[in-house]
């Protein structure tokens, strides 16, 4: 993802999309070339709506979690979520953006990018005045990367749910955005060390999904496990979400965002080419999607004796996340394989988790963390471009630091905010604790 900093060739482009048209006196086929400022125009409209379908993810987060928590903790889970977005738009603007595409400003050249606030083009922009007129416009190039930041915090959201205070979890949003998601991020799609090193990560399973789970992971295992989880003798309790059709919701909207998220990140579509690389992604990434719901359904039938929709839920979500490393080179039939396997990794991963005393409450860190490390490595499998020691590679500098910088972050809000609520507060729920107000003021406590 080298947006601005990768120019398409506009004259082969134009070459291309010379149509035939018909002189109406004569009859005459006569070739008439496209206006110059169409590939212009038409990646920018592919950022414009790639960035609103990704925004439309914000709300199928929103709904996944709010169906997947209790009840007396679903206004708690809005209102980060709602909260979370805001504060990311608010951060990338302010330092995130140039941070991660500083262009030749670099701080340390290829590790840490430059400082500043993005800045649009001017109201009423001719041709000669634009950043890149034989690419797109810089205010769709942000809008669109701003949702991607966005998608990150989200995922942590989930993970340490039911548990964590509004205001510490609303300072690691910040911190997240502002400097870490935008510092590695720049190492691969800001022309940086890993994209020297020839890391392929298309539109961010490591970049983005890795990310978050990482982010949620050192959360988790800060926080611990909510009260009752886990009993002495080691048995996990269930804790079933307040409402299956929210959740199940929020999962096809995150399914329908996908084609934005995976789709944009063509990053062009001035030409036959392009468009066509985008209708071949779409199609992938919705097979990856039916593959990893697929696998969850069949799986836990086989292992449980009865389908578990949560599991079908996240094995979708799953499928999504593995494809979403290259949804361009695989066939079909390759694309369903990856995410299978991704489903497959949903139903073990789960139970490992508990196994280990990690509550994980939306099921993010198998889906976003460890389905993002597979699609990352299945990279290889299908794009000879890339190889298995620089996928590798990527996977465990992002890891490492996004591991230790999250580390900081939480150990420090802990320290100096506490990030837990009381026992009563999480006891009677967060709505209440710590807003005052309940999702379903009707209805019991669940």
């Amino acid at each position: 993802m080298n947006y601005l900093k990768t120019k398409i060739s506009l004259a082969a482009v134009m070459a291309m999309m010379a149509m035939p048209s018909f002189a109406q006196d004569a009859g005459d086929a006569v070739a008439t070339a496209v206006p110059t400022d169409s590939v212009f125009v038409f990646n920018t409209l592919l950022f414009l709506i790639g960035g609103v379908l990704v925004f439309w993810m914000a709300a199928g987060f929103a709904m996944l979690e709010a169906g997947l928590v209790r009840s007396k903790n679903v206004t708690m889970q809005l209102t980060k979520n709602i909260a979370l977005f805001s504060f990311a738009a608010i951060t990338y603007y302010v330092i995130g953006y140039v941070l991660m595409y500083p262009g030749d400003g670099w701080m340390i050249d290829g590790w840490l990018g430059a400082l500043g606030v993005a800045i649009l083009e001017p109201v009423g922009l001719a041709a000669a005045d634009a950043d890149a007129y034989d690419y797109a416009s810089t205010g769709s190039d942000y809008f669109f990367q701003l949702m991607f930041v966005a998608t990150t915090a989200s995922i942590v959201s989930g993970t340490v749910a039911e548990r964590i205070k509004l205001w510490p979890f609303l300072i690691f949003v910040i911190v997240l955005t502002a400097l870490i998601y935008p510092i590695q991020a720049s190492w691969s799609w800001g022309a940086g060390v890993l994209d020297a090193a020839g890391f392929s990560d298309f539109a961010g399973s490591t970049i983005v999904h890795s990310v978050g789970g990482w982010a949620a992971l050192t959360g988790a295992i800060i926080l611990g496990p909510r009260l009752g989880k886990y009993t002495k003798e080691g048995r996990t309790v269930p804790m079933p979400g307040s409402n299956l059709a929210l959740a199940t919701l929020g999962t096809f909207i995150l399914w329908l965002g996908w084609f934005g998220f995976n789709g944009g990140s063509e990053l062009a579509l001035g030409g036959v080419d392009s468009a066509a690389n985008v209708s071949r992604i779409f199609a992938n990434t919705n097979a990856a999607a039916a593959g990893g719901a697929v696998a969850a359904l069949i799986l836990t039938q086989l292992l449980y004796k009865k389908p578990d929709l949560t599991m079908v839920l996240n094995g979708a979500l799953a499928g999504l996340v593995s494809i979403t490393a290259e949804p361009l080179a695989p066939g079909l039939g390759s694309a369903l394989l990856i995410g299978m396997i991704g489903g497959v990794i949903v139903v073990f991963a789960v139970p490992f988790l508990d196994k280990l005393k990690i509550d994980d409450v939306v099921g993010a860190i198998p889906v976003h963390l460890i389905a993002g490390i597979w699609g990352t490595l299945a990279v290889p499998l299908t794009n000879s471009d890339a190889s298995f020691g620089a996928q590798i590679y990527g996977i465990v500098l992002v890891g490492a630091f996004t591991i230790v910088a999250s580390l900081v972050v939480w150990v420090v809000i802990k320290a100096t905010m506490g990030l837990r609520v009381d026992e009563e507060t999480e006891i009677n729920g967060l709505d209440m604790g710590e807003l005052g107000m309940e999702a379903y003021p009707d209805f019991g406590k669940g």
